[in-house]
């Protein structure tokens, strides 16, 4: 296999590896509402497990609150019961059509639980990263071993990879910092 072609695909796999994280971050509460709290909150509607954002129109129109309109009206008090049942520890308002999610304020010890889940999450991302480093150096060894690209190649892919690794890792690292602000300034 090419140079190239390793290290193309070993870059997307370490691109969608970031893009999952940043898309898990969204779900870690920091002192404001964000849809991405609820979004992703999986509802049972006949029969079927249904991402919230599909049943509802979702919004924050303030900082302390989110509405949930579904499109459905009838599957209101299932929503309801879904969120209540969940690990938001946040009551929902049923209001005619609506729900109203009052986020409460985050105290200080919290707002360190959450910073330290966002890290978690970015160590974890760091070493899917490195994983897929290893990968292609494995494959880039393989492919020298196997002759079908040379040994400065295989030093030149190596390098590479490691310079993309080192972007995404620190591409890991400020996301996680622009988190954690976010969530200790709230």
């Amino acid at each position: 296999m090419p140079v190239q072609k390793i290290i193309s695909e070993h870059k997307i796999k370490m691109s969608k590896t970031v893009e999952l994280m940043h898309h898990d971050l969204k779900s870690v509460r920091t002192g404001r509402a964000s849809t991405g709290l609820v979004e992703n909150i999986m509802v049972e509607y006949y029969g079927t497990q249904t991402p919230l954002k599909q049943l509802a129109n979702l919004a924050a129109p303030q900082g302390d609150l989110i509405v949930i309109k579904p499109f459905d009206p009838s599957i209101i008090k299932e929503i309801e019961k879904t969120i209540k049942n969940g690990d938001l520890s946040i009551a929902p308002v049923v209001d005619g059509k609506l729900l109203r999610l009052n986020i409460p304020p985050l105290s200080q010890e919290r707002r360190t639980q959450m910073t330290t889940q966002a890290k978690n999450m970015g160590e974890q991302t760091k070493i899917g990263i490195r994983n897929i480093r290893r990968d292609a150096n494995k494959q880039l060894d393989k492919s020298e071993k196997d002759k079908l690209i040379t040994e400065d190649d295989r030093d030149h892919g190596k390098k590479q990879i490691d310079d993309i690794t080192k972007d995404f890792v620190k591409k890991a690292d400020d996301m996680i910092k622009a988190k954690s602000d976010e969530i200790m300034l709230g």
